[in-house]
């Protein structure tokens, strides 16, 4: 979705923190700089400001799942180690790795199925663990402020790769277009 041959060719921050057998590239230009964009990104999660779908798509959403159309100081900060609840079965969390405000904000999770998808208490993790990292990278260009997520998966047996790749790669898409979606509008209308 928008992100271009270079961008997906190109080297990512955290791209080292988990030797991935599945990668996914998003990117869109939006309006506005990376100072713009950058409170947006901080506060995105769950029990934080939510995922930011468009007005149109939020009608179709509780109340109380929709994403906040409004900066909330509470969820302005984040700092390495800090760990945001992520959706999904179990109790996932994402744990901030990487920090440069306004540019790179990368997440990791580790994901134990047999602990409920959370996180794993032995070191190494155990063969049933998801290892994954999110990277939200922007750049100020000619037409607004660029974003390009790379999502980076270790799945746990080899064989699911191919089907993490597909399946998980449509769901991706549609709630990555959702979120770019979501973005503009906030964006567009402070």
């Amino acid at each position: 979705m928008g992100a271009t041959r270079d961008e997906v060719a190109a080297r990512l921050p955290g791209d080292d923190l988990v030797d991935a057998n599945v990668v996914m590239d998003r990117a869109t230009t939006l309006p506005g700089t990376a100072e713009d964009l950058w409170p947006w990104l901080v506060q995105l999660g769950k029990g934080r400001a939510g995922w930011y779908f468009p007005r149109r798509a939020e009608r179709l959403v509780v109340p109380s799942g929709r994403g906040l159309w409004r900066l909330e100081p509470a969820y302005g900060a984040l700092a390495v180690g800090d760990r945001v609840p992520d959706w999904g079965p179990g109790e996932p969390e994402f744990e901030v790795a990487r920090l440069e405000p306004p540019h790179v904000l990368v997440y990791r999770s580790l994901r134990q199925r047999s602990r409920r998808h959370r996180w794993p208490v032995e070191d190494p993790p155990p063969p049933d663990t998801l290892d994954l990292t999110w990277a939200l990278v922007t750049s100020d260009v000619a037409a607004g402020v660029r974003l390009h997520l790379r999502l980076r998966v270790r799945t746990t047996r080899a064989w699911t790769a191919p089907l993490a790749r597909i399946g998980g790669g449509a769901m991706d898409a549609l709630t990555v277009g959702l979120l770019f979606a979501g973005l503009r509008e906030r964006l567009a209308n402070p």
